[in-house]
């Protein structure tokens, strides 16, 4: 497993806050429910996501040593009227503007606070990249709008998901996670549209220990087979993994035990 390169992460986020703000402009009902988070709307989500990149702009800029809270960070709660799409529009075309001059200015080697004990910048660079392409999506669902991803962020997504997971189990900060141990239960993720360059298939194991994986083919207790994107959208709950695309081969309750719990939020 390689990390993308920094300038890469940097590319993408730019690129995705576009594609968010795409569906800003698309003429999609702000106050629609985002069906992958009921508990907001779609202008909801979009503010959520703009605030949580102007806290980690913030952060690299300052260089900081220690958490910033939201309430210190600038504009953050902008634009201050609801339902403006132009204004929206403005405002994360701003934020992401500011955010990717941000960390290309500090590289990835520059040290400062994370909350995952890795503490430079490129750790944000990577969590800025997948924390949009993921509520992208939500966006994309709540609009009734296509989507898709990049199929080495897709796959980086995946990695960098089993990655937290990991962390969150051995920190023991989320019971549910703590629960995903074995012994004798695996599942394969088989992505099936990439080429084999790609090595986009993981094997994920409930050891007695905790979670261990790894990229590769090997049969498992359960497998989920269908194309990258579809494949990280099921893993990530905003699709079912019975959907039209996705095939579930073996024992699905250890898939359903998973998805249940495999979460940090």
């Amino acid at each position: 497993m390689t990390l993308l390169t920094h300038d890469r992460y940097c590319d993408e986020i730019a690129h995705q806050i576009g594609q968010l703000r795409a569906v800003v402009t698309s003429g999609a009902d702000l106050s629609a429910t985002v069906p992958t988070c009921p508990d907001w709307s779609l202008e909801d989500l979009l503010r959520h996501l703009g605030g949580a990149l102007r806290w980690v702009e913030v952060l690299v800029r300052t260089r900081a040593q220690e958490n910033i809270p939201a309430e210190r960070v600038p504009h953050a709660g902008r634009p201050e009227a609801r339902g403006d799409a132009a204004a929206l529009d403005a405002w994360l075309a701003e934020t992401g503007r500011l955010l990717v001059d941000t960390l290309r200015e500090a590289g990835p080697d520059t040290k400062v606070w994370t909350w995952a004990g890795i503490r430079d910048a490129g750790f944000w660079a990577r969590r800025m990249t997948h924390e949009i392409t993921i509520h992208r999506a939500d966006a994309a669902l709540a609009a009734g709008l296509p989507y898709d991803v990049a199929p080495d962020v897709a796959a980086d997504a995946i990695d960098e998901w089993l990655q937290i997971i990991e962390l969150v189990q051995r920190s023991g900060l989320r019971k549910e996670a703590g629960e995903l141990r074995g012994p004798g239960r695996s599942i394969h993720l088989h992505a099936t549209d990439t080429p084999p360059e790609l090595n986009a298939e993981w094997f994920v194991e409930l050891t007695d220990e905790g979670v261990a994986w790894r990229r590769g083919h090997e049969k498992a207790t359960v497998a989920l087979r269908g194309p990258l994107t579809s494949v990280l959208l099921a893993f990530y709950t905003r699709i079912p993994p019975t959907g039209p695309e996705l095939e579930v081969v073996g024992e699905r309750e250890v898939l359903d035990f998973w998805l249940e719990r495999a979460t940090f939020g």
